[in-house]
């Protein structure tokens, strides 16, 4: 069974830096995309940062420069190093993955499949973690 577990929120005022952590266990496939997406009160939930099992890393605009994804494979664990914080970029923040099929090359279905960086192309989520940035 597949557990994505995050930690790492809390509250920091603007300009501030925050560390998310997603432990990640039972997902043991050697192919695969994790993203992190947040959630403000009242919008919808959008994609800030990916990767892929390769490495490869690619960010929505409003979070480059500021926001940096990496991953862990020895703690089975993905991050999200935030820095510069703003107060729009409160929200929830999950963590989600999903397994390549062996018929696709990583990068692809990472990144260019039609869908690859929307919510619902992602089966596995953890539970979220609040941040909260104050101006």
């Amino acid at each position: 069974q597949v557990q994505l577990v995050e930690s790492g929120g809390g509250s920091v005022q603007s300009g501030g830096s925050l560390r998310l952590s997603c432990a990640a266990s039972g997902f043991t496939v050697s192919r695969y995309c994790m993203g992190w997406f947040r959630q403000a009160p009242g919008k919808e939930r959008e994609g800030v940062a990916y990767i892929d099992s390769n490495g490869s890393t690619s960010y929505v605009d409003s979070v480059k420069g500021r926001f940096t994804i990496s991953q862990d494979n020895a703690k089975n664990t993905l991050y999200l190093e935030m820095n510069s914080l703003k107060a729009e970029d409160t929200a929830m923040y999950y963590c989600a993955a999903v397994q390549v099929p062996s018929y696709h090359n990583v990068g692809y279905y990472c990144f260019a499949r039609r869908g690859a960086y929307e919510y619902n192309y992602y089966n596995y989520w953890g539970q979220g973690t609040q941040v909260t940035v104050s101006s």
